[in-house]
């Protein structure tokens, strides 16, 4: 009994470690620290700053007394975050508090990259 237990588990576990077969490499993605460098002409902005530097958002959308404008290009796109400042409830002025960045296909991309990548686009939307 103990020797067809042995023999199935060993069956078992070379059938794991089949001799040409391979797995799929796991792709790594970057990690991109979160610095506020580079960002100091966005953080803080409000809506009407924003469209100033990006041109009209490609998205704008509200929850509650938050809000989240969307500007796109050919190298990234940009999420900006707009809260009302702390304290005030949703009566103060929204202000950019935190921003988010990938390229076209998800990939994380710099910031700061995107921020300056978007400044240079083409008379914005």
């Amino acid at each position: 009994m103990k020797a067809r237990f042995t023999l199935a588990a060993a069956l078992a576990l070379s059938a794991c470690a089949a001799p040409g077969v391979v797995a799929p490499p796991v792709a790594n993605r970057a990690v991109v620290p979160y610095t506020n460098v580079g960002l100091e002409r966005v953080i803080g902005q409000n809506a009407a700053g924003l469209i100033a530097l990006f041109g009209q958002p490609d998205a704008d959308t509200r929850e509650g007394p938050a809000r989240k404008l969307q500007f796109a290009g050919p190298i990234c796109v940009l999420d900006a975050y707009l809260y009302p400042k702390e304290g005030n409830g949703s009566g103060g002025e929204q202000r950019v508090t935190y921003l988010d960045a990938r390229e076209p296909d998800g990939s994380t991309i710099d910031r700061a990259s995107c921020v300056a990548a978007l400044t240079r686009r083409d008379g914005g939307k």
